[in-house]
């Protein structure tokens, strides 16, 4: 196990994390006689963003994360992104939550597997760090935040080997090995099975530094080749492309960890598990639902709308997104979620206001981690939650 991959772990699925509010937060749907809001909803728009890459790029709080140390236990890391996701005037309840983290994993997950060398996950870093820069181009004071995070990850990690790299690599894929969340992105490409597992590829560039397989050429003890033979290589690979840039400014030439749902179309997620479980969530997604007819039967609703909720008599209550068609479909989706799946999310509303911020500390300063465990482990990550708590 690396003692170096949270930092990428953590970035790359905040980038994930990311990209998708910012689809949900532009896809609100304005009747015409609320239309006067619009600038309403873009402006909370930015600041959600502004707050959460402000506290996902605190300096303090990467101090605390870019110091070597084992992987979070995923309940641990769940909590922080539930912390992070609520780090503005946005709230998400459980199930949309549990949405959300499903879109996050998966979506790194295949960009891990797709990566063509280890050391490839960094390009993948940087795709979701400029992405990042450009949400916040117009708050140079965030600007300078993410600028530093730059710098510590060029400083961290180009001057590791192949072998460090593929180690990181190794650790990633442990973590993620038992996560296989339908999405419904993945599986119209034709890139993930109806279990839940990806499909890699057999065709495309071979990676920088090789050749496309399917030559073995043989030499003597002197070095002279002597005889060449070939070999059907199962594929359609063809040469390497030119290598992605590992500074702050470049072209990354990979588009992993790049932005999917700049292209709007609908997301969806569904749990594999038991057939137990499987039986349950037909049944439920058996609804009728008008936005999800021309789905195909990819068995979960439409990534859905925004509901916007901001009483006259409440300054900064905070508005709520839900990644579901309807409230309804939420609530479904919360009951038929397999137990093994569910993080026990406590429902909370962070805003930036003083009680808040205390309410919260009191609230999550009671959330332990169920089961027996050691006390070295059940206080993996206690540091950077302390960290977050004063953010």
């Amino acid at each position: 196990m690396s003692a170096r991959t949270l930092p990428l772990l953590f970035i790359n699925l905040g980038g994930e994390m990311l990209y998708i509010l910012d689809q949900r937060l532009r896809a609100q749907n304005i009747p015409s006689d609320k239309a006067r809001k619009a600038d309403w909803i873009e402006e909370d728009r930015r600041r959600v963003m502004n707050d959460i890459i402000t506290t996902m790029f605190n300096k303090k709080f990467l101090e605390e994360l870019f110091k070597p140390q084992e992987l979070y236990s995923k309940k641990a890391l769940r909590t922080v992104f539930d912390r992070l996701a609520h780090a503005s005037i946005m709230r998400l309840n459980q199930a949309s939550m549990d949405k959300l983290y499903d879109l996050m994993t998966m979506a790194f997950k295949y960009q891990v597997l797709l990566c063509p060398r280890p050391k490839d996950i960094l390009l993948v870093s940087f795709n979701h760090m400029d992405a990042i820069k450009d949400f916040v181009k117009d708050t140079p004071s965030i600007l300078s935040q993410v600028d530093e995070t730059y710098r510590q990850l060029i400083e961290m990690y180009t001057p590791l080997t192949s072998g460090e790299f593929q180690l990181i690599r190794q650790t990633l894929l442990i973590f993620f090995q038992d996560m296989h969340i339908r999405v419904s992105i993945f599986l119209k490409d034709k890139v993930q099975n109806s279990n839940g597992r990806f499909v890699l590829p057999t065709s495309g560039p071979v990676p920088h530094g090789t050749q496309v397989p399917g030559l073995i050429r043989m030499f003597s003890c002197t070095g002279e080749e002597v005889n060449r033979l070939q070999f059907n290589n199962g594929g359609s690979y063809s040469a390497a492309i030119r290598e992605g840039s590992f500074e702050i400014f470049g072209d990354r030439v990979t588009k992993l960890g790049t932005n999917m749902y700049s292209v709007t179309r609908p997301v969806e997620t569904h749990m594999s598990g038991t057939s137990k479980n499987s039986t349950q969530h037909t049944k439920v997604n058996a609804a009728p639902n008008p936005l999800a007819k021309e789905e195909l039967n990819l068995l979960a609703k439409l990534m859905g709308g925004l509901e916007v909720q901001k009483p006259g008599n409440t300054v900064d209550s905070g508005f709520r997104v839900n990644l579901f068609a309807t409230d309804e479909e939420e609530e479904e989706a919360l009951i038929s979620r397999p137990d093994e799946l569910s993080y026990g999310v406590i429902n909370i509303q962070a805003t930036k206001d003083q009680q808040t911020n205390a309410e919260l500390a009191k609230i999550m300063g009671e959330f332990t981690e169920s089961g027996d465990q050691s006390p070295s482990a059940s206080s993996k990550g206690d540091d950077l939650l302390a960290m977050m708590d004063g953010l």
